[in-house]
């Protein structure tokens, strides 16, 4: 498996080998030794799974507050998204900045974001599904999110809020500058 690393400390691109032959490919999408050798050493407690049947659907930016604060390993069953992840951390020297990577079924990649950022991601096709682990379970109490269109975090999405498919979660969520301080 290769790890690459970005200018946001503790966001990873991991790309878990693919075994082909002439019958297609095999690969280990999840094997806690070796991630955790990789860096990535997080108790997974849950997965989640979520379907898109439009091309330039939206969710996000989501993060949950301590004690139900989230890690999270994304990786495309079908279909590709661009995957954001937003430093929250405070203290951070790269809070209020981002990491956005396309992700897609037929490469494999997967993004492990750490506790500390929000995240989302835009569908690049239709008919896109993606499974991803979580760090700590889902709290309805905890649950928060930022403006995936917030101008001040600059991310260069597919779509515009016209085209965007939302949720009314998202379509009210606050802006980065209004969410006070969250995580350290």
């Amino acid at each position: 498996m290769q790890v690459e690393t970005f200018p946001i400390a503790g966001v990873m691109l991991v790309r878990p080998v693919r075994h082909g032959d002439t019958r297609g490919w095999f690969e280990e999408t999840f094997r806690a030794d070796r991630y955790a050798e990789a860096g990535i050493a997080d108790a997974f407690v849950q997965d989640n799974q979520s379907f898109s049947a439009r091309k330039g659907t939206v969710r996000g930016l989501h993060f949950q507050l301590a004690p139900f604060a989230q890690s999270k390993l994304i990786r495309v069953l079908s279909g590709a998204i661009l995957d954001v992840a937003v430093d929250l951390r405070r203290s951070s020297p790269t809070f209020g900045r981002h990491v956005a990577v396309r992700l897609d079924a037929a490469g494999g990649a997967q993004l492990y974001v750490p506790v500390g950022f929000a995240h989302g991601f835009c569908t690049l096709e239709p008919d896109t599904a993606i499974a991803y682990k979580v760090g700590a379970y889902y709290s309805r109490e905890h649950d928060r999110g930022i403006r995936w269109d917030d101008p001040d975090l600059g991310i260069d999405w597919p779509v515009t809020a016209q085209e965007a498919e939302l949720s009314d979660k998202d379509r009210v969520t606050p802006f980065l500058r209004d969410v006070g301080q969250v995580f350290a």
